[in-house]
């Protein structure tokens, strides 16, 4: 979050010693009077992002106690666990869409009908390698328009109702004639009372103005399944923006982004790692155990004699899951054949004789003093 420099409370309008609720409604205040939808200044959807900012680190607790002593948010999370919050959007998506708003919205119709329903909102939560072979239940932190909970998302105050139009008689649009050198023209345009939806409300909630939503913080858990792979999305249904008075909600939609691991590398649900094998074990073959995937799992090499750096081994349903199913990928060992940088005398002298007994001459090097004496201190 770029957040040098900034003072948070100037720009949500509050005291440093604001409580929770002040901090809300100081939010809420400026969410509504400055989103582009509403508010058509030029600067209008850099100050709402600036808002949207200020909100995020003044309502998180631990953001907002860095913030208070260091003067910004920069470096905040450094070294911390990743606890699974919201990373931004998703493909086109803005802070323009976290809260967009229809003035008076409803219903529409015709040509200028007024959007009722909820955006979709795009989170991104990253999980471990290990974390995508077991699945696992992560929560997400963001802010959304939710459902008011002063009217219970009517847009109704106490004794409010939805009434028709006055301006536009329920149509939702009005007309606007003008006379012209070729004549009468007409030009129709969205209602401006109602904002297409042909209803207004005599008496609008106050918390929401009429909305049927405002801006709240919501935690969301979202169960990612075994074998999820990288760039896969998941759709929480009704945990985007609230719809307008009650009308049907957006979606959340989570790109998962699976993070490296520094033992295997995935390659669709097969799994690859490399393997060292002495030389003897490479030249005799021998059995080397591994750590897998999947906890407390252990996975039995097999290397057979005679192999070579870079011959693969392949070890069958020991990869990861497929998605939805319960066989797995496969894990295919790629071996590292490591010669020992020093020998003893012993061990020199038995390579030695391999190397007679297969015919290889071998120039012994020259020893220094200091070598022969260290190998006979040995």
């Amino acid at each position: 979050m770029a957040g040098s420099n900034k003072d948070y409370y100037e720009i949500l309008g509050i005291d440093h010693n604001a409580s929770d609720a002040d901090i809300q409604r100081a939010f809420r205040k400026k969410a509504r009077t400055l989103h582009p939808d509403i508010n058509k200044a030029p600067d209008a959807e850099v100050r709402f992002k600036e808002v949207n900012e200020a909100y995020e680190v003044l309502s998180d607790p631990k953001k907002r106690e860095f913030y208070d002593h260091y003067g910004s948010v920069d470096g905040y999370g450094q070294g911390m666990p990743d606890m699974g919050d919201i990373f931004g959007g998703f493909g086109g998506f803005d802070f323009g869409d976290l809260f967009s708003t229809v003035i008076n919205g409803g219903a529409g119709r015709g040509a200028h009908a007024a959007r009722t329903d909820g955006r979709d909102m795009g989170a991104q939560i990253r999980v471990t390698l290990a974390e995508a072979a077991t699945g696992v239940s992560k929560q997400i932190v963001y802010n959304r328009l939710a459902p008011c909970e002063t009217c219970h998302g009517t847009g109704c105050a106490e004794g409010g109702q939805k009434v028709t139009c006055a301006t536009c008689h329920g149509t939702g649009e009005v007309v606007t004639t003008q006379r012209t050198f070729l004549g009468q023209m007409q030009t129709r345009s969205v209602c401006p009372d109602c904002g297409g939806t042909g209803v207004t409300i005599d008496h609008p909630c106050p918390d929401c103005e009429g909305q049927g939503r405002a801006p709240e913080r919501e935690r969301v858990s979202v169960d990612i399944p075994a074998g999820v792979s990288d760039g896969q999305q998941l759709r929480v249904d009704g945990k985007g923006e609230a719809g307008i008075r009650g009308s049907r909600a957006g979606d959340l939609i989570v790109t998962i982004a699976v993070e490296g691991d520094e033992t295997f590398q995935r390659d669709g649900d097969d799994l690859h790692v490399r393997v060292e094998a002495s030389i003897t074990q490479a030249a005799l073959g021998a059995k080397i155990e591994l750590d897998g995937i999947m906890p407390d799992e252990t996975v039995e090499i097999q290397i057979p004699a005679g192999s070579q750096t870079d011959d693969v081994v392949r070890v069958r349903q020991k990869g990861m899951p497929h998605l939805g199913r319960e066989d797995r990928g496969d894990l295919i060992a790629h071996v590292d054949v490591v010669v020992p940088r020093t020998l003893t005398e012993e061990q020199r002298h038995l390579l030695e004789q391999l190397a007679e007994t297969l015919d290889e001459k071998q120039e012994r090097p020259r020893r220094t003093p200091w070598q022969r004496l260290r190998d006979a201190l040995r």
